[in-house]
């Protein structure tokens, strides 16, 4: 049982989490590098399609993970062995039925793809079997993620991440192999098949090895009172989660009916690029999530707040000058790494941009309202959030194309759940108001602005080859943004905090190297 100090886990998990994302990352790009070298461009528009189309029937856990990870925080806190087994074997058969059902409603699409798709695009192998071969490996991660998910609850999500991206790392390899060998798209998606089920094997055996009370308990079962609260807050996530999966995959689906495959496949590596600045600076939040939650199961609405800001500070700090990062960098990076034949229009990068940072953004406000199991409120809203995009992305996208479809994303965005959620986090769980939140939120913006101005004039007086393009932009992206931001907060409660912390680690790294 975890009885280290929230300080060190979130460290601790945040170290791994970036290594493991560096690694991820390079893999990543490297293994998309070779891939489009070996195969068209309409191959990564089967990926981006499928990939979209099955976490929408990811749907089916309806949000059971995120409702027990929050009944865990509390007797994994005092350590109640018997609690934490009785939960853990309910998750186990729901998350074994949703692996069935994800399965069973995949199965029931095949017959729909040629109208998802439209226009048959130009590959060689069957469409229905590289449907089917991701549709098994989205189902198969469900056998073993109720195992995961303790771990990470425990605040020891970095042997999570060790063992998702070392299993990566393998998987990347072999894929690249296979890719320069054969050329197969089928066992390319073999390759990634077997990964996943060493994964859940590899998890399986670690997780027993560190809870093995579990066994002892196995045949204890929820009470009847514990059981109805799960699935109350299990039929307000519901909706949450429905709306969140169609708000943040129905975009790729949309610009396939409008555009076709092959801007689907152009996007995603702009996508690609993104997500793996967010997956980066994801880590931080989800290394200290489960932190977050046991401080929320024992801390004043005081101490709450005053975490939330600076981890909100964080936030802004983080997202903002990775924003600015995109905006100025993406379409260099693009021109390097694969060929000026892939670079989209400068006002797409923006519009990432712009979705990327109201999604971040959002980030501390949704670690705290999972964590204080705030979850009935806004369950609607997420809904009204998704019909508002299909709407408008129809509309403007047949005006606008794709740029029409990202501008309606985040249109929906800002007029839901961008004010709701922080809105209800402020009134339940600090029980104030969030006037002081919106007003830092609006001046986290203009700070932004002043920022991007100095570093878009020097960025525009770069012009040499790629590659040094991008390390000059990439310099000036980094500092110019970064000083901005730290003459306009130095004397802010949160920087002092960061400042603060940041000594007192240096100090105990320092007193380990002696000793």
């Amino acid at each position: 049982m975890n009885r280290d100090s929230r300080t060190f886990n979130s460290i601790r998990n945040i170290v791994a989490g970036f290594v493991g994302q560096f690694i991820y990352i390079l893999a990543g790009f490297i293994n998309r590098g070779i891939f489009i070298q070996c195969l068209s461009s309409e191959y990564l528009g089967v990926n981006g399609l499928f990939t979209n189309i099955l976490s929408i029937l990811s749907l089916a856990d309806l949000g059971i993970g995120t409702a027990i990870i929050y009944a865990l925080y509390k007797p994994l806190a005092y350590r109640d062995e018997k609690e934490i087994t009785k939960l853990m074997n309910f998750y186990s058969k729901a998350y074994t039925s949703i692996g069935v059902i994800v399965f069973i409603l995949g199965l029931a699409l095949l017959p729909f793809l040629n109208i998802i798709i439209g226009e048959k695009p130009n590959i060689e192998e069957s469409i229905y079997i590289i449907y089917l071969i991701y549709l098994f490996n989205t189902s198969i991660t469900y056998f073993a993620s109720y195992k995961s998910s303790l771990i990470i609850a425990d605040q020891k999500s970095y042997i999570s991440t060790l063992i998702t991206y070392g299993v990566y790392f393998v998987q990347t390899i072999l894929q690249i192999i296979v890719l320069l060998l054969t050329r197969n798209f089928i066992l390319y998606l073999i390759v990634q098949s077997g990964c996943v089920i060493l994964q859940n094997i590899i998890t399986t055996i670690i997780a027993d090895k560190m809870y093995p009370y579990m066994k002892k308990y196995k045949r204890l079962k929820i009470s009847k009172k514990s059981k109805q609260k799960l699935i109350a807050d299990v039929r307000a996530l519901v909706l949450v989660k429905l709306g969140s999966v169609l708000v943040m995959n129905t975009d790729n689906i949309i610009i396939t009916y409008i555009s076709g495959l092959s801007i689907v496949g152009l996007l995603s590596n702009y996508t690609m690029i993104v997500s793996a600045i967010n997956r980066v600076l994801q880590q931080l939040f989800n290394s200290i999530t489960a932190s977050i939650g046991n401080l929320n199961a024992k801390e004043n609405n005081e101490r709450k707040e005053s975490m939330f800001e600076i981890i909100n500070f964080c936030n802004f700090w983080l997202f903002g000058i990775s924003s600015i990062g995109i905006i100025l960098l993406i379409n260099d990076v693009i021109h390097l790494w694969i060929g000026e034949k892939y670079i989209l229009p400068s006002s797409i990068a923006i519009m990432l941009a712009i979705n990327f940072y109201m999604v971040g953004m959002q980030n501390a406000v949704w670690t705290y309202k999972n964590t204080m199991g705030i979850f009935k409120k806004g369950r609607y809203l997420l809904l009204l959030t998704a019909a508002i995009n299909l709407i408008l992305s129809f509309i403007l996208g047949n005006i606008m194309g794709l740029f029409g479809v990202l501008l309606s994303t985040a249109i929906a965005r800002l007029l839901t759940n961008t004010w709701y959620d922080p809105y209800v986090v402020y009134k339940i769980g600090f029980g104030k108001g969030s006037s002081r939140y919106f007003l830092k939120y609006i001046f986290y913006i203009i700070v932004l602005f002043i920022a991007s101005l100095p570093t878009y004039y020097l960025c525009s007086l770069v012009n040499y080859t790629p590659l040094i393009n991008v390390l000059i932009k990439f310099i000036v992206c980094i500092i110019i943004p970064n000083i901005i931001i730290i003459i306009i907060f130095y004397k802010s409660k949160e920087m002092k905090y960061i400042l603060n912390l940041i000594k007192v680690l240096s100090k105990s790294f320092n007193i380990k190297l002696r000793g």
